[in-house]
């Protein structure tokens, strides 16, 4: 009955309550403005992310309005802001340009699921486990992916076709023709322009879609021989749930896989960084997960994209003043708008200043600063990072991270290793014959697979000594591989008849110390001591009485 009340009370925190709302009648006003900023920044991002992921515009406002909305009441942190994000269509192009765009509703609904899933097990906090250099040679991967999906856009050019980021942005060059790339440059460069230099003059000036608005106006203008998004539903399309192909589904596996952990990262990371961001409340990172799940699955349902948490709206969001979810669900409903309204007229924008509005975004994502921490801080820590960073750019996302995490392990084991060691020392108080007989080591740090043998390797090489006193009681680290080698250390010097007693086992370690036949391997079991003297006391009375009786069989 505790275990049912536990796993019901978990499932309820799940879920929305009154409490989400609590002193909305203080800051609906602030929210309210929050919100309508934020829609404001959110559209040409939502557009321009359907079209580069290759769903197409729509499917990017829907995903906007669709998961920002269910994201919004469902999710862990009050200001989160949902949506379509770049590392998503980072993943999704190469995806849909090898299986086609019908395979996207699936997608999300097995990711969405898998994300509601890995919530409801509690895994939220593990996103906590990467480490920063990962995180931020991630983060620049994605950057550089970015920026070069939008060259082609930005030159007027289809990019050959390729699937590769980096070689469709070289093939653009290649395929540049006039007057379209000039059209192009231009419609790129007004919108850079508005970008980075309307928040110099006015911090909340809303730079994006007024770079939009104004390279439009001079495409229509101008009749500039450009691509535009084209037309575009004035509405809503009907929920479908879509079919499921079972063969699909396994070809589709590792890719569905790699959408749902993308959205669990991403997701976690941008609630993480809200929070510190303002004093909004604590967000819960297990009913974020199952919130941005049950967003990608809505989303999927009506024609969307699968959506993660998006830091850099959710960071207007926040700065912009919000308070609650209120904020984010006036984004959605201000996007549900102007789709219901201006679909026409959002229809002529061009798809080169979506480009440009990338282009911006994707150099912006890029913190030098952050990077030349990252790079200062440690060789490990630098080799980390640039090892993340290219193998994003040059492989996949999950493999990025997956590799970048196994290199900082491998990386932190070898530090952790070369911080262990092993010292001898004299022995307490005045000397006494036969000390010399008498080696005692101190063993701190860690004695792990990483270094057990390594360390261990003195403590066997000692030479003229009949009794070895080993210290642990500064040991920190203790792991089956450490008990196992000194376990076999104690048998080989006992068969040169040395006695090993073993000082200061902490109580966490003695079930390891156990089980793998370490306390066994001992001569005898008063040969385990908590204090020092009692130690180096029977060891004196084991070399006395040696002395005594050389013949015999050392004393057991």
């Amino acid at each position: 009955m505790t275990a049912f009340s536990t796993t019901a009370g978990h499932l309820g925190r799940l879920l929305p309550s009154r409490e989400d709302y609590r002193g909305i009648r203080r800051t609906w006003g602030v929210d309210v403005l929050s919100g309508v900023t934020v829609g404001i920044v959110a559209l040409p991002l939502a557009l321009a992310f359907g079209i580069s992921s290759g769903a197409g515009a729509e499917a990017g406002l829907v995903t906007a309005i669709v998961a920002g909305f269910v994201a919004a009441v469902f999710g862990g942190s009050h200001v989160q802001v949902s949506g379509p994000t770049g590392a998503m269509v980072v993943v999704l192009a190469p995806l849909l340009a090898a299986h086609g765009v019908g395979v996207l509703p699936m997608v999300c609904l097995a990711a969405g699921v898998l994300v509601m899933v890995a919530g409801v097990l509690r895994l939220g906090r593990t996103v906590g486990l990467i480490p920063w250099p990962v995180i931020e040679g991630f983060t620049l991967g994605i950057a550089v992916i970015i920026f070069c999906q939008q060259v082609p856009a930005a030159l007027g050019t289809d990019g050959g076709g390729s699937t590769n980021a980096l070689v469709g942005a070289v093939l653009a060059f290649l395929q540049t023709s006039w007057p379209e790339t000039g059209a192009a440059l231009l419609m790129v460069a007004i919108v850079a322009a508005v970008m980075l230099i309307g928040p110099r003059i006015a911090p909340r000036f809303p730079a994006s879609i007024v770079g939009i608005v104004l390279a439009t106006l001079v495409a229509v203008v101008l009749d500039l021989p450009l691509a535009r998004i084209g037309e575009l539903p004035a509405g809503l399309p009907a929920p479908l749930l879509p079919a499921f192909d079972l063969g699909l589904l396994r070809e589709l596996a590792g890719p569905i896989l790699a959408v749902a952990a993308l959205a669990a990262i991403e997701s976690l990371l941008s609630a993480r960084v809200a929070s510190t961001l303002a004093d909004t409340g604590p967000y819960d990172a297990d009913r974020e997960l199952v919130g941005q799940g049950f967003a990608s699955v809505a989303a999927g349902l009506f024609g969307g994209m699968p959506a993660t948490g998006a830091i850099a709206r959710t960071a207007v969001n926040v700065r912009s003043g919000a308070r609650s979810r209120l904020a984010a669900i006036t984004h959605a409903v201000l996007l549900l708008v102007v789709v219901l309204v201006g679909a026409s007229v959002v229809g002529q924008i061009p798809l080169a200043a979506l480009a440009g509005v990338l282009l911006v975004t994707a150099a912006r994502m890029v913190a030098w600063r952050t990077v030349r921490q990252v790079m200062r801080t440690s060789r490990s820590d630098a080799l980390v990072f640039v090892l993340t960073a290219l193998v994003t750019v040059s492989v996949d996302l999950i493999y990025a991270v997956v590799i970048g995490i196994a290199a900082a392990a491998v990386l932190a084991l070898r530090s952790l290793s070369r911080a262990s060691g092993i010292h001898r020392e004299e022995l307490p108080g005045p000397v006494v014959d036969g000390d010399d007989r008498i080696a005692l080591f101190r063993i701190e740090g860690a004695l792990f697979f990483g270094s057990a043998e390594r360390l261990l390797e003195r403590v066997s090489q000692a030479q003229g000594v009949e009794v070895v006193i080993l210290r642990m009681s500064q040991l920190q680290m203790f792991d089956a591989t450490g008990a196992q080698t000194l376990a076999e250390m104690i048998t080989a010097l006992d068969r040169r008849g040395v006695t090993v007693l073993i000082k200061g086992v902490q109580a966490r370690h003695l079930p390891v110390a156990a089980r793998t036949g370490m306390i066994a391997a001992l001569r005898h079991p008063r040969h385990l001591f908590t204090e020092l003297p009692d130690a180096v006391e029977h060891a004196r009375s084991h070399i006395r009485r040696s002395a005594a009786a050389p013949a015999s069989h050392p004393e057991r």
